[in-house]
C-alpha cells in the first residue's frame, strides 16, 4: 500500500488529499505525476525516520523523473539519508549527482564540506596533520560555492572560512 493512503493524523491526511488535488490539477504528463507521488511518498518515509522505504520511492522517483531540478532534489534527500546512515563516500558521490542534475543546490556544497570537516578533524585529532589541511581545503572549496550561491545563509560557514583563514576576499558576493 503507498504510505500517501496510510497516513493516519489529520495534517497527513490533509496535506496528501491537498497533494492529491494539485496533481490531479497540474497540466503534467501521467509519469511525471507518477515520480511525483513517488518522491512523496519518499519524502514522508524519510521524514518518519523508514529509510529502506524512503530510498525506494526516490529510486522509483529517478526512475520516472525527467526535470533536472526534481531529479537533482530527490538525489539530494538520498544523500542526505547516506549521509545520516554514515555512508559518506555514498552521500558524496550521491550529492555530486545532485549538483550534475541542478548545480544550484547550496545545501549540497553545505553537506559535503561538513563530510570533509569532519574528516579533517579525525585527522587532525590522529596527528595526520597534511591529511587533515587536505580535507579543510576540500570543505572550504565547496563551502566558498555554498556561501557563493547562498550569501549570508550560512553565517557558522562564513565564520570557519573566515577564522581558519580559508577565506577569499571575494567569497561572499
Amino acid at each position: 500500500m503507498p504510505r500517501s493512503n496510510r497516513n493516519d493524523n489529520f495534517i497527513d491526511k490533509s496535506f496528501t488529499v491537498m497533494a492529491d488535488l494539485i496533481v490531479k490539477l497540474l497540466p503534467i504528463n501521467a509519469r511525471a505525476k507518477e515520480a511525483y507521488v513517488y518522491y512523496r511518498d519518499g519524502l514522508s518515509a524519510q521524514n518518519d525516520g523508514d529509510y529502506a522505504e524512503a530510498l525506494e520511492n526516490y529510486e522509483e522517483s529517478l526512475k520516472l523523473e525527467e526535470n533536472p531540478i526534481d531529479r537533482g532534489e530527490t538525489l539530494k534527500n538520498m544523500a542526505i539519508i547516506y549521509m545520516s546512515n554514515g555512508e559518506e563516500d555514498r552521500a558524496l558521490a550521491t550529492y555530486q549527482k545532485a549538483l550534475d542534475e541542478n548545480p544550484k543546490q547550496p545545501s549540497c556544497l553545505k553537506n559535503m564540506g561538513l563530510i570533509f570537516e569532519k574528516r579533517g578533524r579525525t585527522a587532525e585529532e590522529e596527528g595526520r596533520r597534511d591529511d587533515a589541511d587536505g580535507w579543510f581545503d576540500q570543505a572550504a572549496e565547496v563551502w566558498t560555492q555554498a556561501v557563493r550561491l547562498n550569501p549570508g545563509g550560512y553565517l557558522d560557514i562564513e565564520n570557519w572560512l573566515k577564522s581558519t583563514g580559508r577565506s577569499n576576499v571575494d567569497v561572499y558576493f
